[in-house]
């Protein structure tokens, strides 16, 4: 089961194979042996691709829980399920993570030495199960969903222009006036062309940006040098607008802060890591609530 697992998460026998320092031909036999004990075929093999079959993505799952647990098991035998240890996957939004998650994953490490962590840091929202990750951090409010979530934090999306643009610009004094200014888009907040602000019936501007960019970095970046106006969330504003470089902007109309959590699978339930991870993200957000929202 846990060679036919690694398999398929990495979709090739050769790379398995090195993962779990066995020979080739001894994860091929290991998977051919569990198929013909069960009858089925659990994977679909080309010359250039491993894929799982419909029979091998519903064992897959049943597999990660059952091997789970009894990983879980021995380590509450042996005493270790108090001491976090093993490897702890996290994947995170790259800003959020780079500024807030680096430094809980950095005192875990210097907590608990038994402890390796893997953490990735992408925009994109992540499968847990399918692409092995322990616990996720997401923003914004959660789809319903059978994973657990804890909220740990709370951020804002803000409109941000550096002081020199503003100064040579027409005065913002409402929502509307921002069609005569020049807008840069962060398509990852913003993927349509409508900006909702709050205030009586949550007014709704129409805006067509000049500039648009796939990364909160180049938006921030492009506002610090006069580009225009551009809407991030606060924590991606959040050296700029302590630096002076940037200035906050209809901030009266800002919308309602939206949670930042921790989530994981119900699998995942009482993993010393996890808990410590989680315990760990409370102290640091707790200590750096303020340095979070505008």
């Amino acid at each position: 089961m846990r060679v036919f697992l690694t398999v398929a998460d990495r979709g090739s026998f050769a790379e398995a194979a090195r993962r779990l320092r066995l020979s080739p031909a001894a994860v091929t036999r290991a998977v051919a042996q569990l198929e013909a004990r069960l009858g089925v075929g659990l994977l679909s093999r080309t010359t250039r691709s491993v894929t799982l079959t419909e029979q091998g993505a519903r064992y897959l799952g049943k597999c990660r829980e059952l091997l789970e647990a009894l990983d879980e098991s021995e380590r509450t035998v042996r005493g270790e399920a108090a001491e976090p240890r093993g490897r702890l996957a996290v994947t995170a939004p790259f800003v959020f993570g780079r500024l807030h998650i680096v430094p809980i994953v950095e005192t875990l490490l210097d907590r608990h030495p038994a402890l390796s962590i893997r953490l990735e840091l992408s925009d994109r929202i992540t499968h847990l199960q399918e692409d092995a990750f322990d616990i996720a951090v997401r923003i914004g409010p959660l789809p319903s969903s059978a994973l657990i979530a804890i909220r740990v934090a709370q951020v804002q999306r803000v409109l941000v222009a550096s002081p020199a643009y503003l100064a040579r610009r027409p005065p913002l004094t409402s929502a509307a006036c921002l069609t005569d200014h020049e807008l840069i888009a962060f398509e990852q907040i913003d993927t349509g062309r409508d900006w909702r602000f709050a205030g009586p019936g949550g007014e709704i501007v129409r805006v067509a940006p000049r500039l648009s960019v796939t990364s909160a970095d180049a938006a921030i970046d492009a506002a610090i040098r006069g580009r225009g106006v551009t809407r991030t969330l606060s924590y991606q504003a959040s050296a700029g607008l302590a630096s002076g470089a940037l200035a906050l902007v209809l901030q009266e109309l800002a919308p309602p802060p939206v949670p930042v959590s921790l989530v994981y699978p119900p699998s995942r339930r009482g993993l010393a890591s996890i808990s410590a991870f989680i315990e760990a993200a409370r102290r640091y957000f707790a200590a750096h609530a303020e340095s979070l929202l505008p």
